[in-house]
C-alpha cells in the first residue's frame, strides 16, 4: 500500500458528492470549489464559476501542508477582487512552512462560512491493520493539538459495517443526529475510497448541516482502478518543498510515451539499498520489507517497471537508476535488488536484456562502488532471463546472486542486508 496525499480540492469534491443525499446543501457545495493554478485564465475561471463574484470567499494554498492559518496563509471573508489580489501577491512565491521551503502554485477558493471559534469540531479517520481509528473533539481548529486531551478515540474493526460508529458525541442534542450521520458518512466514504487518512479540522454547522472547513487526506494509490469512478481525475501532487529531479522527470517522460508503467522516486541519493523492481504491488512489498528489516534510512529509491516494457525502455530505466546509484561511494558498498513477483505477461528475458546491457555499460562504476546484486524473478521466459544474469555474473566483476520463483519473493532483501 502506497499512501499518497491528495489536494483538499479533490477530497472535498469527493466528500460533498458522496454525502449529498444525506445533506442536500452538499450538492451545491460540490460545485462551489475552484482550484487556481499559475496557468488559470481568469475569464475562463469566472465563466465556469460565476459564484466567485457573488459571494464572500476563503482562499488558501492547496499543496499538502497544514497549519496554513498559523502561517498567515488563509484569506477570509474576501470578495473576488480581494481574493484575486491576495493570490497574485503569493502565486509562484517561495515560502517556508516549518522545515519545508517551496513555491506556492495552487490555491483553493470556496465560499466563506461564518462561524464562532467555540463551534469548531475535529474528526479524523486513520487506517490500521486490524481496524480504523476514529478521533473526535469539540475543540477543533488550529489549537487541536494543544487540546489533545479532549480528543475521543474509538475503533472500528475490519469486519464491522463501514459507518457503524460506537462513539458518544459530546455535542448539543439538537445536532447529535446530524453529527453522527456526518461521521458515519465520512467513514463510509473513507472505506469505499480506500483512504488511509482523512481529517476534517475544523468542521462547523450552518443551520442543521455540518460544513467541512479544512480537509487533509491520503489514499492508497494501488486502488486507482477500483476507485476510478469515485476518485475521478485524481492528481497526486508532490509533497510541498519537494523538487522533481531531472532523472525522475526523464522516467516520467518515458512513462508518458509508453503503454507500460515506469516510475521512479529518489528517496535518499546517499542510500545504500537500491531497488529495480518489476510490478507496482511488488515495489510496495520490497520497500516495506527493507523498512521492516530496519534499513529504512538506507533505502535510496522507490519505483517500478511493469506492463511488459520494451527492451529499450527497460535499458533506459536501468541506466538511469545505475547512474544515480554510482555517483557517491559508500565505504560499506551498495546493494542493488532486481526483484519482482511472477509476471503474468511481462517478458522477463526481454526486460532482462535491457538491464544486462545497462549493467555492462556501468561495469567499471559498479566495481568501484563495491556493488552487490541480488536477482529474483519469475514469469514468461524467466529461465532465459535468469540465465543471462548468471552469465553476466561471470564477467561483470561484481557479485550477482540469481534466484527464480522457487525462492520467496523478498528473500533476497534479507540476503542483501545480511551481506
Amino acid at each position: 500500500m502506497a499512501q499518497r496525499g491528495i489536494r483538499e480540492y479533490d477530497g472535498k469534491r469527493m466528500l460533498f458528492r458522496a454525502l449529498a443525499e444525506r445533506f442536500p446543501s452538499f450538492q451545491e457545495r460540490a460545485r462551489r470549489l475552484a482550484l487556481v493554478a499559475p496557468d488559470t485564465k481568469e475569464k475562463e475561471l469566472l465563466e465556469a464559476h460565476p459564484w466567485l463574484k457573488k459571494e464572500k470567499l476563503v482562499v488558501k494554498p492547496d499543496q499538502l501542508f497544514g497549519k496554513r492559518g498559523k502561517h498567515g496563509l488563509v484569506c477570509l471573508d474576501a470578495d473576488w477582487k480581494t481574493a484575486r489580489a491576495w493570490m497574485r501577491e503569493r502565486m509562484e512565491k517561495t515560502v517556508k512552512v516549518g522545515p519545508a521551503e517551496g513555491t506556492l502554485t495552487h490555491f483553493l477558493v470556496e465560499p466563506f462560512t461564518p462561524h464562532k471559534d467555540d463551534e469548531e469540531f475535529y474528526v479524523a479517520f486513520k487506517a490500521e491493520k486490524e481496524h480504523d481509528v476514529v478521533y473526535f473533539s469539540t475543540k477543533g481548529g488550529i489549537f487541536v493539538e494543544e487540546n489533545w486531551d479532549r480528543v475521543l478515540e474509538s475503533r472500528i474493526g475490519v469486519l464491522r459495517e463501514p459507518g457503524d460508529l460506537e462513539i458518544k458525541l459530546p455535542v448539543a442534542a439538537e445536532r447529535r443526529e446530524a453529527a453522527l450521520a456526518f461521521l458515519g458518512g465520512l467513514h463510509r466514504l473513507f472505506a469505499a475510497g480506500h483512504f488511509t487518512y482523512l481529517e476534517i479540522n475544523p468542521f462547523t454547522f450552518c443551520g442543521d448541516e455540518p460544513v467541512p472547513l479544512d480537509l487533509v487526506a491520503k489514499v492508497d494509490d494501488t486502488a486507482v482502478f477500483e476507485c476510478r469512478a469515485l476518485w475521478g481525475d485524481l492528481e497526486f501532487p508532490a509533497s510541498f518543498g519537494s523538487r522533481t529531479r531531472p532523472e525522475e522527470a526523464f522516467i516520467k517522460s518515458l512513462d508518458a510515451k509508453s503503454g507500460s508503467s515506469l516510475k521512479l522516486t529518489v528517496l535518499n541519493p546517499q542510500g545504500r539499498v537500491w531497488l529495480m523492481v518489476a510490478g507496482g504491488g511488488a515495489s510496495v512489498i520490497y520497500a516495506d520489507t527493507v523498512c521492516d528489516l530496519g534499513a529504512s534510512k538506507e533505502l535510496a529509491n522507490y519505483g517500478e517497471y511493469s506492463g511488459n516494457p520494451t527492451t529499450e525502455e527497460t535499458y533506459h530505466y536501468a541506466r538511469t537508476l545505475l547512474d544515480l546509484m554510482t555517483r557517491q561511494k559508500d565505504p560499506k558498498g551498495k546493494v542493488l535488488l532486481i526483484g519482482g513477483g511472477i509476471a503474468n505477461f511481462t517478458d522477463v528475458a526481454k526486460t532482462f536484456t535491457g538491464i544486462v546491457k545497462a549493467l555492462e555499460e556501468y561495469r567499471a562504476k559498479l566495481v568501484a562502488h563495491k556493488v552487490r546484486i541480488y536477482v529474483r524473478r519469475g514469469g514468461p521466459n524467466y529461465k532465459e532471463g535468469l540465465e543471462r544474469m548468471r552469465r553476466l555474473g561471470t564477467t561483470l566483476g561484481v557479485p550477482i546472486e540469481v534466484y527464480g520463483p522457487e525462492t520467496h519473493m523478498t528473500k533476497i532483501v534479507s540476503m542483501a542486508l545480511a551481506g
